[in-house]
C-alpha cells in the first residue's frame, strides 16, 4: 500500500504540498472524520487555494478597472491663497503691508472617443483572467482531494491491517493454550510448545508494528489537515468497497477525449492562449490613433475690498480754450470702498470655459510599440506550446493511470485467489496440527503464509480503490462523487 499509493499514483497529484492548510483546527473533533469531511476541510483551508482565490479577486478588480475605461474622467480642483506683504492699498493708494486672499476652482471632464478598441479588449482580457483563475482553483481542488484521499485510505488500510494482526494474535493465544494442554497430556512433544510460544512472540511484535503504522498514518493525516488534537483524532468506520470497475472497459483514447473536455488544467491552458491572443490585439491597438474630447470650467474669487463708483462727481479742469480763455472741465465720479462681491456673482463674472478635441497619432516611440507586439506574438506561441505539452502530459498520465488500474485489478484478483488458497491451506494445517499429525513448525509456516496473503490482499484492495478514483477523476466524475 505504501509504495504503490505514494510512488505511482501521486505522480499526477499536487506536487507542492508543503504548506498544505491555512488555518489549524484548534478544537477537538468530537465525531470521527469521514473521507468526505476530510476533503471538505482541506478544500476550505488549503493555503494555495486561498492564494488562488486572491488572484480571482485581483482579476475582478481588473475587470472593474476595464469597465471604468468606458466612463469619462471627471476631476475637480481648488486652491486658496494668501498674499501677505507690500501691496497698494486701494483706499489710500499707498503701498502698505496688507493681506489679500484669493480662491480658484476648476472642473474638468475628459472622454475617450476612440482608442483603437483598447477598452473593449481590456474588458475581454479581464473576463478571461477571471475564468482562468477559476479553472486554476478547480484544478487545485482536484489535486488536493486526491492527496487527502490517499492519506485517508492509507490510514484506513493501516487500521484494517492492525485489526487482522490483532485477530491473528487472539487466534495464536488460543492455539497456544490448546498446545499446552496437548503437551501436558503427552499428545504433542514439548518442542511444539516452544514453537507456538515463538509464534506468539512474533505475532505480538507484528501487532506492535501494525499499531505504530496505524498511529503514524493517523498522525500524518492529522498533520495534513493541521489537526492539533492528535490524541482525539479518529477516522470513521467506513466500508470502502471496490466500485467503478466498469470504467476499465473504456479505451484510453475515450478517456483522453473525455478529459480534454472536462479537465480544468486543459481549460486553463486554452484560456491562457486566449489571454495571450487578446494581449496581442491590445498591443496592436496601442499603435492606432486615439481621439479624446475634453472640457474644463474655472473661476476665481477675491475677498479684498473694492472701489465702487458713486452717483456724485466733481468737475475737474482738464484744459483751457485758447481763443476764449474758458476752462474745459470733465466730471470725475467719486468712488467709495465696499466689500467684495458675493461669491455667486464673482463665479459668474470670472468664469471661463475650455473645450476641444485631442488627436494622438503614434509615429516613433523608440520601437517600444513594435517590440511589445513582437513580445505578445512570442507569448501566443509560448502558450500554444504549453497547451500542446499539457495535452501530451495528460495523455501520458491517463495511459499510465489506466495501465496502473488494470495492473491493480489483476493484482487484486490474484491476491484474492491467493488468499482463498492460503485460507484453505491454513485451515487444513490447523486441523492436522490439532490432530497431532503435523508439527508446530509446519503449522506456523502455514499461518505465516496465510497472514502474508491476507496482508497482500488488503494492500492490493486499497491500491486498486485509489487508482480507480484517479481514473474516475480523469473521466469527469466530480470530486464529491468519488
Amino acid at each position: 500500500m505504501n509504495s504503490n499509493l505514494i510512488t505511482t499514483s501521486l505522480r499526477i497529484v499536487f506536487p507542492l504540498f508543503i504548506l498544505f492548510l491555512g488555518s489549524a483546527t484548534t478544537q477537538a473533533q468530537t465525531e470521527p472524520w469521514t473521507l468526505k469531511n476530510a476533503v471538505i476541510h482541506a478544500l476550505e483551508n488549503n493555503i494555495q487555494i486561498r492564494q488562488a482565490s486572491l488572484s480571482t479577486l485581483d482579476a475582478q478588480a481588473a475587470k472593474s478597472e476595464a469597465i471604468g475605461g468606458f466612463l469619462p474622467n471627471l476631476n475637480m480642483g481648488a486652491n486658496h491663497s494668501w498674499n501677505i506683504g507690500l501691496n497698494q492699498n486701494i483706499t489710500t493708494g499707498l503701498l502698505e503691508d496688507v493681506t489679500t486672499q484669493f480662491t480658484n476652482a476648476s472642473v474638468s471632464v475628459g472622454v475617450d472617443l476612440y482608442r483603437g478598441g483598447q477598452n473593449v479588449l481590456q474588458l475581454l482580457r479581464a473576463n478571461l483572467a477571471i475564468l482562468a483563475s477559476q479553472y486554476q482553483i478547480e484544478d487545485m481542488k482536484e489535486d488536493v482531494a486526491l492527496f487527502v484521499a490517499n492519506g485517508y485510505l492509507q490510514a484506513v488500510f493501516s487500521r484494517e491491517a492492525l485489526g487482522i494482526e490483532q485477530a491473528q494474535l487472539e487466534l495464536t493465544k488460543f492455539e497456544l493454550r490448546r498446545t499446552q494442554e496437548q503437551v501436558q497430556a503427552g499428545v504433542l512433544p514439548e518442542g511444539d510448545l516452544f514453537e507456538m510460544q515463538a509464534v506468539l512472540a512474533s505475532q505480538e511484535q507484528q501487532v506492535v508494528v501494525a499499531q505504530n503504522q496505524y498511529i503514524m498514518a493517523k498522525l500524518s493525516l492529522a498533520q495534513l489537515l493541521l489537526i492539533q488534537d492528535y490524541e482525539n483524532f479518529e477516522i470513521a468506520e467506513e466500508d470502502f468497497t471496490i466500485e467503478g470497475q466498469e470504467i476499465l472497459v473504456q479505451r484510453p483514447t475515450d478517456l483522453v477525449a473525455k478529459a480534454l473536455d472536462y479537465r480544468n488544467d486543459i481549460k486553463l491552458a486554452l484560456t491562457n492562449i486566449d489571454i495571450a491572443k487578446t494581449d496581442l490585439r491590445i498591443a496592436k491597438s496601442v499603435s492606432k490613433p486615439s481621439l479624446s474630447g475634453f472640457y474644463s470650467y474655472s473661476s476665481r474669487i477675491s475677498y479684498a475690498d473694492r472701489l465702487e463708483q458713486t452717483n456724485t462727481f466733481d468737475l475737474v479742469e482738464v484744459g483751457v480754450v485758447e481763443s476764449t480763455g474758458e476752462s474745459v472741465v470733465r466730471p470725475i465720479y467719486n468712488q467709495k470702498v465696499v466689500s467684495a462681491l458675493p461669491i455667486e456673482e464673482q463665479l459668474k463674472l470670472n468664469d471661463g470655459h475650455n473645450f476641444g478635441l485631442s488627436l494622438n497619432i503614434p509615429i516613433l516611440n523608440g520601437f517600444s510599440l513594435k517590440n511589445n507586439i513582437e513580445r505578445s506574438k512570442i507569448n501566443v506561441e509560448r502558450s500554444e506550446f504549453q497547451y500542446k505539452q499539457q495535452v501530451l502530459d495528460l495523455e501520458n498520465s491517463i495511459n499510465q493511470a489506466f495501465n496502473d488500474s488494470k495492473g491493480a485489478q489483476q493484482a487484486y484478483v490474484a491476491a484474492q485467489k491467493t488468499l482463498d488458497a492460503r485460507s484453505k491451506a491454513y485451515s487444513y494445517a490447523q486441523s492436522r496440527f490439532e490432530a497431532g499429525v503435523s508439527t508446530a513448525f509446519e503449522f506456523s509456516q502455514a499461518k505465516l503464509q496465510f497472514e502474508s496473503a491476507e496482508s497482500a490482499w488488503l494492500r492490493a484492495k486499497y491500491d486498486f480503490i485509489f487508482k480507480i478514483k484517479i481514473l474516475e477523476l480523469y473521466f469527469g466524475i466530480p470530486i464529491a462523487n468519488l
